[in-house]
């Protein structure tokens, strides 16, 4: 199972995503989140296989959001 966060601050773009996304059987959606600080706790906190990550989001936004995560 790949375990997936999705980081979009798009209400309908972070719901899309995760209803395709968890669609699929080999994957998972461990969470979904509207901004780069929430996705850098959810990695932190779940460890997922993948973020999708949205680049510009308010706060840190996706980009230094995708550094603190690396």
């Amino acid at each position: 199972m790949i375990r997936v966060v999705v980081a979009d601050d798009h209400t309908v773009v972070r719901e899309g995503l995760s209803a395709l996304i968890a669609s699929e059987p080999d994957l998972q959606v461990v969470a979904a989140v509207d901004s780069g600080e929430a996705a850098v706790d959810a990695a932190a906190e779940l460890t997922p296989d993948v973020v999708l990550m949205d680049l510009a989001m308010p706060g840190i936004g996706g980009i230094e959001a995708t550094a603190q995560i690396t």
